[in-house]
């Protein structure tokens, strides 16, 4: 680092304000140089990205030496690909793709989930007999593509349904709105606003609570630039679960967030603010960034044991092989940090 950051402000005051930079003694007073760094999240802006543009708008990147460049995902944009490619040096993903990138022997891995719990629902009618996963024998279900090589393999397992209920969802809510008996995947902060707004209050189920415990929203890195540039990779860490505890956290706790969803706002003009608190208030009312181990080891929090058991899980499924070596998925060095521990 080109200068000295105070260790107590930069850790400990980063909620009250920008850090304090320190003159190294003897050293002339110059233009700091900020390290540059790319980070692609995996779709177009939105408040379950509302963590990094905060860490943005706040200074909180800035302070910690660094230059990035926030890179917004869409319909045509594969992060992992770019990220494969060299064109980005972080994307977001998952704690699936991370294992799946070790199926592939791809030299990438996790290294913080701000996410400890997927937000993937399925959604019902109310009055139509949903009231957990049990209650799906029988029902129809639109699900996309993806998911049903990821998550409803294990679903299915587990709850006696059968790949014969499926049918292709295809991001199209009117097939559910003229059925009342449908069930439909989505996104927690997304579709079960949107139909709110056409006047059905949906009954969601979390695949998390299945027992499906992916990782969500992960921070994923080659394993060279790690290498060669893990310093800098653990400042980007560090202050973007800052950005996070003061995203969630908000002006009800002294936090203003007006400049980062300005700018979710400005990459994505169809994200309204009152989509944007429906996902704030989404995420923290389901626990999806401070449950799970993030309540004692803070924002971004992961273990080897949690690892293990999802991949356990997913094998016995025949999603990923049983031998798969599961422990080059991640690295723990960057987080377990106590950052906005409740």
């Amino acid at each position: 680092m080109r200068y000295r950051v105070s260790r107590r402000a930069a850790l400990g005051l980063l909620g009250a304000g920008a850090p304090l930079l320190l003159p190294v003694p003897g050293a002339a007073p110059r233009a700091q140089a900020l390290d540059k760094v790319s980070f692609m999240t995996n779709w177009r802006a939105q408040a379950e990205h509302g963590g990094f543009y905060q860490a943005q708008a706040a200074g909180l990147y800035r302070a910690a030496g660094l230059d990035v460049e926030l890179r917004a995902g869409g319909p045509q944009l594969n992060p992992t690909q770019l990220l494969i490619g060299g064109r980005v040096d972080m994307a977001m993903s998952n704690g699936m793709e991370a294992l799946n990138l070790v199926r592939e022997n791809m030299p990438f891995l996790c290294v913080a989930a701000v996410f400890q719990k997927d937000m993937q629902v399925l959604m019902a009618h109310p009055g139509t007999g949903v009231t957990g996963f049990e209650s799906l024998r029988g029902r129809t279900l639109l699900i996309a593509s993806q998911a049903r090589v990821t998550w409803w393999p294990f679903v299915r397992q587990k709850y006696g349904l059968r790949d014969e209920q499926v049918r292709p969802y295809t991001f199209n809510m009117q097939p559910f709105l003229a059925d009342r008996m449908l069930i439909q995947e989505g996104y927690l902060g997304s579709e079960p606003f949107t139909l709110r707004q056409m006047g059905v209050d949906p009954v969601t189920l979390l695949i998390h609570d299945a027992g499906f415990e992916n990782y969500g929203t992960t921070i994923n890195v080659g394993r060279d630039t790690l290498a060669r540039r893990r310093e800098v990779i653990a400042r980007f860490v560090d202050a973007s679960m800052h950005g996070w505890d003061q995203y969630l956290k908000g002006p009800a706790g002294g936090f203003d967030t007006a400049a980062a969803n300005a700018l979710i706002r400005r990459d994505n003009p169809e994200m309204g603010e009152d989509l944007i608190a429906y996902g704030t208030r989404a995420m923290n009312e389901a626990g999806i960034v401070r449950g799970g181990d993030a309540r004692t080891l803070g924002i971004g929090a992961m273990t080897e044991a949690r690892w293990e058991g999802f991949h356990r899980s997913v094998a016995a499924v025949g999603v990923l092989p049983a031998d798969l070596d599961w422990r080059r998925a991640f690295d723990l060095s960057l987080v377990n940090r106590g950052i906005g521990r409740s």
